[in-house]
C-alpha cells in the first residue's frame, strides 16, 4: 500500500476531485496557502497496483512534474472504499505488489551512488579481486563481489530505456562502462605490482595456478549468470526482493572477469586477456538484455497512449544491438563449450580404453594412477594436445610396446593429432619409509 500526497495547480482542483471520485478513492483535500502558485494540498491511499494508473490519470488532467507528488509506503489502512478500491485492481484476487513506474524510477536513481563513492568501492573492490584470484582464493574473490555496487547502473540503463528517462539511461550505461574499466585498470596496476615483485609462480602457467582458467575461456555457460542477474534485479526491484543478493550476482558476473582482463594483461598473456574481455561484454550485454526484456515484458511503459510508440522504438533499438552483440560473441564461447564437450567425452573414453588395456594378462604388473586431456594452451579457444597416461607397477622403467597398445586404443575417440604420453611412477617401499621414481 501506498501513501500519496499531491498539490493541485490552480484551476486543477475540479478535475483532480472528479478523477479520484470516480476511482473511488478515500481522500482528504485542504487549501494551500503558500502563494506558489497551488490550489490545494490533496493526501489518500491507494493499492500498489493502482498507483501507476491513477498517476497517469492526474497527469493527463494537469499534475504534471512541476507539481509536488509525494508517494510513501503505508502500513495499515483501515477503510470500506479503500478495500473495495483493493479488490478492484487485484487482478482476479491476486494482490500483487509490482511497482509503479514512478517510484520505479526513484528506486532505481537511488541504487546508483554518487559517482565518487561509487569509484572508490569500485577500485577497492577491484584490489580485492585481483588478490583473491592471484591468491587462488575463492572466499576473497566473493568478498569482492559483495563490495561491489553494480546493481544501481544496469538497472538504472534499463528503467531509463522504457520509460524514457534519458537522463536516468546516460547515467547507467555511463556508470557501467566506466566502472567496469576502472577496475580493469587497477587489476593491471596490482598485477604489474604483483609481478614485480615476485610473486610470480616460477615455470607455471598463471591461468592454471589460479581462478582464472574458467574466466579465460568462458564457455556458454557463463550466459546463465549473466542473464539471470539480469532478471532477478529486475524482479528485486519491482517486487521488493533483497537488493543486495541479487547486487552479488551481478558482481559476480563483472568483477571476477574484469580483473581476470587485468592480471592476464599484466601477465603478457594477450589471448588470455581477449576470453576474459570477451566473458566481461557477454555479461554486460547479457545482463541488460535480460533486465531491458523483463522490464518490457512486466508492462512497464512511459506515461500515455502517445508516449508508448516512441519508447518501443529506442526499446526494440537496444534489444536488437545486445542480443546481436551476443549472437556475434556466441560464436567463440560455443567453440569453448563444444571443447569441453569433447574433452570430457575424450577422458571418459580414454580412461575405460586404459582400463581395458591394462587388465590384460601381460599387463597385471601395472595399474593406472590418472587419465588427463592436455590442452595447448593457446586462449581463449584451446585444442586438444594429448592425452597424458600415468601408471604405476613394481618394476621401474617404462614397459615395452605399452605407448603404442594404448594409442591404438585412445587414437580413435581423438582427432588424428591426437599425441598419447605414458608417464611411470614406480613406488618402492622400505620398512615405513616409501620413495618414488619417476620415469617417462
Amino acid at each position: 500500500m501506498r501513501y500519496l500526497e499531491i498539490t493541485i495547480p490552480k484551476g486543477k482542483r475540479r478535475p483532480v476531485l472528479d478523477i479520484l471520485e470516480e476511482e473511488g478513492v478515500d481522500y482528504v483535500v485542504s487549501d494551500e496557502t503558500s502563494g506558489r502558485g497551488y490550489a490545494a494540498v490533496v493526501r489518500f491511499p491507494l493499492p500498489t497496483r493502482a498507483v501507476e494508473p491513477v498517476l497517469d490519470r492526474l497527469k493527463r488532467a494537469g499534475i504534471d512534474d512541476d507539481a509536488s507528488t509525494v508517494v510513501i509506503n503505508a502500513e495499515t489502512v483501515i477503510s470500506t472504499e479503500f478495500s473495495t478500491l483493493e479488490d478492484r485492481y487485484s487482478h482476479g484476487g491476486q494482490k500483487g505488489s509490482r511497482t509503479s513506474r514512478q517510484v520505479l524510477r526513484t528506486k532505481a536513481d537511488e541504487l546508483t551512488p554518487p559517482f565518487t563513492i561509487y569509484a572508490v568501492m569500485l577500485l577497492i573492490s577491484a584490489v580485492v579481486a585481483t588478490a583473491g584470484l592471484l591468491a587462488d582464493s575463492p572466499a576473497v574473490v566473493i568478498g569482492a563481489m559483495v563490495i561491489a555496487p553494480l546493481l544501481g547502473p544496469a538497472l538504472a540503463a534499463n528503467v531509463g530505456i522504457v520509460t524514457g528517462d534519458d537522463r536516468l539511461k546516460a547515467t547507467g550505461f555511463r556508470y557501467q562502462l566506466v566502472g567496469v574499466a576502472m577496475v580493469v585498470v587497477a587489476s593491471i596496476a596490482l598485477a604489474f605490482l604483483a609481478r614485480m615483485a615476485g610473486l610470480e609462480p616460477a615455470g607455471v602457467d598463471i591461468v592454471v595456478a589460479t581462478e582464472l582458467e574458467e574466466r579465460v575461456s568462458p564457455n556458454l555457460f557463463s550466459l546463465a549468470v549473466a542473464l539471470g542477474a539480469g532478471i532477478a534485479g529486475i524482479l528485486s526491484l519491482t517486487r521488493g526482493f533483497s537488493e543486495a543478493i541479487v547486487g552479488v550476482m551481478i558482481a559476480a558476473a563483472l568483477i571476477p572477469p574484469s580483473a581476470a582482463v587485468g592480471i592476464t594483461v599484466a601477465w603478457g598473456m594477450h589471448g588470455a586477456a581477449i576470453g576474459a574481455a570477451a566473458l566481461v561484454i557477454v555479461n554486460l550485454l547479457s545482463i541488460n538484455l535480460a533486465a531491458l526484456a523483463t522490464l518490457w515484458v512486466a508492462g512497464y511503459r512511459p506515461q500515455g497512449l502517445f508516449e508508448v510508440s516512441p519508447t518501443r522504438r529506442p526499446t526494440y533499438t537496444y534489444a536488437a544491438l545486445f542480443g546481436i552483440g551476443l549472437l556475434v560473441l556466441a560464436a567463440p564461447l560455443a567453440g569453448v563449450t563444444l571443447l569441453d564437450f569433447h574433452t570430457t567425452e575424450l577422458e571418459s573414453s580414454a580412461e575405460d580404453e586404459v582400463e581395458a588395456v591394462l587388465a590384460e594378462p601381460r599387463y597385471d604388473h601395472l595399474e593406472a594412477d590418472a587419465v588427463t586431456v592436455e590442452l595447448d594452451g593457446n586462449y581463449p579457444v584451446q585444442s586438444v594436445e594429448g592425452v597424458t597416461v600415468t601408471v604405476s607397477g613394481e618394476d621401474p622403467g617404462p614397459e615395452p610396446g605399452l605407448a603404442d597398445r594404448l594409442y591404438e586404443a585412445i587414437e580413435p575417440h581423438g582427432d588424428e593429432s591426437v599425441v598419447v604420453e605414458v608417464q611411470y611412477v614406480v613406488a618402492e617401499q622400505r620398512g615405513g619409509d616409501e620413495t618414488q621414481r619417476t620415469a617417462s
